[in-house]
């Protein structure tokens, strides 16, 4: 098991949700962490709570990603540990070629070309200590598929497909890679507030998240399940795609029928 305690990390997206929980326990966990959001004043006030640092860096921009991990080298010495967690969903309006080549590009970029930047910055310096992590955080959206955001599903699908590809080319070099992949959270994303309790059936807190993927960095195990239930679902997929597919067109036709307007309205129809 791998020990926590005198490590340090970086962790984007930290101001609330996931990001937040993740950074609370791994400074429970006796690690250096500094958090970075795109608001340094909401960053500022969620690593004050916890004893931390922060930085502002919009992960959608190269520039500002290298000099967010270049402050973070800077002041931690180096990064042993990145989680590379920054993410959004806006939905589309009618169907997946609705959404304007702007949503798609956007979502590329913080999904994807977000973790691959950053993760090309902080790679050199573990290879050449042979010891490192990098955690992306995606969604089993990118093993399964989120109704009503195409956009999400595809770049997430990319996120857990980037992630195999750095296991498999940098595990013999001493850096372990995990991908995290949760269904619904009790996040703003998902429309609640900081902090808010689950309140439906099958959502799980931002907390529950922190754990498992903790839990997953000390087991290094690539793919973490906050939802155990996930791995069932992507079996079902791949066991029989068609009948997968008629199930999610039933779902989606739910969803088409109804007043949802959001990720959390969408989650009680599933």
């Amino acid at each position: 098991m791998m020990g926590l305690t005198g490590k340090t990390a970086l962790v984007t997206g930290a101001a609330q949700g996931i990001g937040r929980a993740i950074a609370t326990q791994l400074a429970e966990s006796g690690v250096r962490v500094i958090l970075c959001d795109l608001s340094f004043e909401a960053a500022a006030a969620a690593a004050k709570a916890i004893g931390a640092e922060a930085v502002a860096c919009d992960v959608r921009d190269p520039v500002q990603i290298s000099a967010m991990i270049d402050e973070a080298q800077s002041r931690l010495g180096h990064i042993d540990i990145l989680i590379s967690n920054a993410g959004f969903a806006s939905g589309e309006p009618n169907g997946p070629t609705s959404a304007t080549d702007d949503h798609w590009q956007a979502n590329w970029e913080v999904h994807v070309m977000a973790h691959l930047r950053a993760a090309r910055l902080v790679l050199p310096e573990m290879i050449r200590r042979g010891n490192g992590w990098v955690v992306n955080i995606a969604s089993a959206a990118g093993l399964l598929s989120q109704v009503g955001d195409a956009a999400y599903s595809a770049t997430k699908h990319a996120a857990v497909s980037l992630a195999q590809s750095l296991a498999i080319a940098h595990g013999q070099q001493g850096i372990s890679v995990s991908v995290v992949c949760p269904l619904y959270v009790a996040t703003p994303l998902l429309g609640y507030g900081e902090g808010d309790a689950p309140q439906t059936a099958g959502v799980i807190s931002a907390n529950d998240v922190a754990k498992a993927t903790i839990e997953g960095m000390k087991a290094r195990r690539f793919l973490i399940l906050p939802h155990p239930e996930a791995a069932a679902f992507a079996q079902r997929r791949m066991e029989d795609t068609d009948r997968w597919i008629k199930g999610m067109q039933k779902v989606h036709d739910r969803v088409q029928n109804s007043d949802a307007k959001t990720l959390h309205d969408i989650h009680k129809l599933v």
